[in-house]
């Protein structure tokens, strides 16, 4: 796993994993519902990932995004298609959106060193 992938994952993780121990039950119940939100359903969850590439980037979330890369990556999203998707967040959210293209694009090549 490339240095930049794994520092995301590891940081997420800690993170979590303290908001977690502070046994809020919005936090946990948001968390919860943003889980069960992109699983299987009537869209495939590779689409579900791929709206929320789109809104994370119209958003301007940089870790929304790389957790949405990632997602996408593992449920056998292409590069053509998340650029098409990314294509799709820049129309929407304009050119202010772009520094995250490019932040997405430099996560996207992280993760395809893995293989």
């Amino acid at each position: 796993m490339s240095k930049k992938v794994q520092e995301f994952n590891d940081y997420r993780s800690k993170m979590n994993e303290k908001i977690l121990a502070s046994d809020n039950k919005v936090i946990k119940r948001i968390f919860n519902l943003d889980t069960n939100a992109y699983a299987e359903g009537h869209l495939s969850v590779k689409t579900k990932e791929l709206l929320g590439l789109v809104a994370s980037a119209v958003l301007r979330c940089d870790d929304c995004i790389a957790y949405h890369l990632e997602t996408a990556y593992k449920n056998g999203v292409t590069k053509e298609e998340m650029m098409e998707t990314m294509s799709i967040a820049t129309l929407v959210g304009g050119t202010i959106v772009i520094p995250h293209l490019r932040r997405a694009v430099e996560f996207w090549e992280a993760l395809e060193e893995e293989v």
